[in-house]
């Protein structure tokens, strides 16, 4: 007899080699039909494992975030069956469950589209129905490669195993390479859904074949599945790609080159608008803004150690005039060039410098994802110089401003991760061992002065000193990163960077990296992702449209009621189109401005204005000395 301990902490002695559903079944037959999988001494296994030795024994339900893996994984595997059914000669490469499904990478004679879809998931529904066993066991890698020898991505896969033996799973007429676990038969696979089709390189290698993608999704109930696919229909409604286009914010074309967005009129404004946001919010806080040029002699980058480093992301240099130049990726050594322009004095520091400044990396042309990851984008940027002493308090205050403006744009889903060195691996970090730890414990005690969430990273420093990231969970479920604050003691030695001390003598000072809004490109795609387009009042670039019933009888009015409207700094625009008036109204609802105002007999007669804001019913009569006083206090106070 073996003994299993409980996660109550009971004891339950069965028979060597028991199954792990069998022990679940003696437990409780209810619990075993809710049981996906099983843990040994933490480490999950199939139902159909045999017991062998005294272990913590836990059953792993099929509500759970594990099951969920699991139950992806394994319909994975339900996709690839069906597959080598419909397309004979089908070759598997690897089909992972991911955070929200998986996907299966195919090897396929002809092209299979999203058309295709629907037929392979009737496939599949019919090994679902065949509750076909699902079995594992184990090959030692020569019987494998010859089980699998017409299939060249799984060979490969198994020559890449360096165990002498390797897992198999089956289910009837499909076998696969796999540690697993998986679900004990395929008549629990049933609320599942196709998604989408891709093209993907074998292995992630662009040297490599071309493979079919599949993207799917299971769930352990139906209404799980129904709710998933309404989130994602959301998304899409949501991707800031499609508002870009419908609000004439951005656009792409290839003739101008490819991730080189091109900001329209309504993207302008909202990008000045953000600029005087975070450029107020920095002014209250004593930052000096600057400006410096786009470009770069080449030797500022070896100074900086960036041309060593990260030349592979730049754009190719320029020679001219015996000199060669190159777009910057960065800011930073442009501001360190500016600080050593001029002796400074302790009394001096913080010296803050800000930018909102043009940077260009060459990203490869498949990571290109609208202005969320571009070739061209401005940045937020702000470099301080400090003293070491001040690093506590200037950390605080940069964290803060974080913080104030995650509130003003109403952000609460966001963590913060501490990034620190490898205290076991110290030699590869510069500078001190002494600074690295005061340093380290300072930006520790803020973030517990601020009550903030945080985690820290142990080992994920930059090697010049420790960073502080903000992982912001988005509408449509990724982690954008929007904001950072970086340490840095190497630049400042790079650069030979001084200051006059209290004792008259030189010192280095340190620099801190920091970055609010970030990217102000991929703020604008979080922003229209985050409020689906429809901006706050002060940041919408119409924020009334006035729309006359009749022109001949009807313009006049809406004309003065426009002069007001730009005396006031309110944006607005006319529609005098020849239109119907109710599609004047959905054109304006489409461009999501908040203020719809109707000019028709009654206003003309009265000199009043009613108005409907988007996404209500309601209309309001008001006078223009009204209205324009609320959306003046919009403005002002950034509503």
């Amino acid at each position: 007899m073996i003994k299993l301990e409980l996660i109550d902490g009971s004891i339950k002695e069965v028979e060597k080699g028991t199954l792990a559903i069998s022990v679940a079944k003696e437990l409780s037959p209810s619990l075993a039909k809710k049981s996906c999988v099983a843990k040994l001494n933490g480490k999950l296994v199939d139902l159909k494992t045999p017991i062998e030795e005294d272990a913590k024994f836990e059953l792993v339900m099929f509500d759970s975030k594990e099951a969920f893996e699991v139950i992806n994984h394994s319909c994975a595997h339900l996709l690839a069956q069906a597959m080598k059914r419909l397309y004979p000669g089908t070759k598997c490469g690897v089909g992972p469950a991911i955070e929200e499904g998986f996907y299966y990478d195919f090897g396929v004679n002809g092209v299979v589209t999203v058309d295709d879809l629907a037929k392979i998931e009737a496939e599949m529904k019919k090994i679902v129905k065949e509750n076909i066993s699902i079995n594992h066991y184990m090959l030692k890698k020569e019987e494998a490669k010859e089980k699998f020898k017409d299939d060249k991505y799984k060979c490969e896969l198994i020559d890449a195993i360096e165990d002498e033996y390797v897992g198999i799973y089956e289910q009837a007429d499909y076998a696969d390479v796999c540690r697993g676990p998986h679900v004990i038969s395929t008549g629990v696979l049933k609320n599942f859904k196709l998604l989408s089709v891709a093209g993907a390189y074998w292995r992630g290698d662009s040297k490599n074949d071309v493979l079919t993608r599949i993207y799917g999704t299971c769930w352990n109930t139906e209404e799980e599945l129904k709710h998933h696919l309404e989130v994602l229909e959301d998304r899409k409604a949501r991707d800031h790609r499609k508002l870009g286009k419908q609000l004439g914010i951005f656009m792409f074309d290839d003739l101008v080159g490819r991730g080189l967005p091109m900001w329209l009129p309504n993207g302008f404004i909202v990008r000045r608008l953000l600029s005087d946001y975070i450029m107020d919010k920095e002014y209250d806080l004593g930052y000096n803004h600057v400006l410096t040029p786009a470009l770069g002699n080449v030797n500022l980058y070896k100074t900086s150690g960036h041309w060593d480093h990260y030349k592979d992301d730049m754009f190719p240099k320029m020679d001219v005039d015996d000199e060669s130049y190159v777009l910057r990726p960065m800011n930073c050594p442009h501001h360190m060039v500016m600080y050593k322009s001029q002796l400074h004095s302790y009394k001096e520091l913080p010296l803050k410098i800000a930018e909102i400044a043009a940077d260009f990396r060459f990203e490869a042309s498949g990571a290109l994802t609208g202005i969320e990851r571009t070739r061209a984008f401005y940045q937020n940027d702000s470099h301080i110089f400090c003293m070491p002493s001040q690093i506590g308090d200037v950390f605080k205050e940069v964290t803060q401003l974080i913080l104030d403006v995650y509130k003003d744009f109403g952000f609460n889903d966001y963590r913060f991760r501490l990034s620190l060195r490898d205290p076991n691996d110290v030699e590869k970090y510069f500078g001190n061992d002494e600074l690295w730890e005061k340093s380290e414990n300072e930006l520790r005690q803020v973030l517990k002065e601020l009550g903030v969430d945080y985690y820290e990273a142990i080992g994920e420093a930059a090697f010049y000193g420790p960073k502080l990231d903000v992982q912001v969970r988005s509408a449509i479920g990724h982690d954008v990163t929007l904001s950072t604050i970086q340490l840095d003691y190497q630049l400042p030695e790079r650069f030979e960077l001084e200051y006059i001390d209290e004792k008259g003598q030189k010192a280095r000072p340190v620099v801190v990296h920091r970055a609010i809004l970030g990217s102000m490109d991929r703020f604008v795609a979080f922003l229209l992702e985050e409020t689906k387009g429809v901006f706050p009042t002060w940041l919408a670039p119409v924020q009334a449209m006035i729309i006359p019933v009749n022109l001949e009888f009807h313009k006049e009015f809406a004309d003065k009621l426009a002069l007001t409207f730009r005396k006031n700094k309110i944006r607005f625009k006319t529609d005098y189109r020849d239109e119907k008036l109710g599609y004047k109204i959905r054109e304006a609802q489409m461009q999501k401005i908040p203020y719809q105002l109707v000019i028709g007999d009654k206003e003309v007669e009265s000199g009043l204005v009613t108005y409907r804001k988007y996404g209500e019913q309601a209309q309001t009569t008001v006078t223009i000395d009204e209205f324009v006083a609320m959306l003046v206090k919009a403005n002002s106070e950034r509503l």
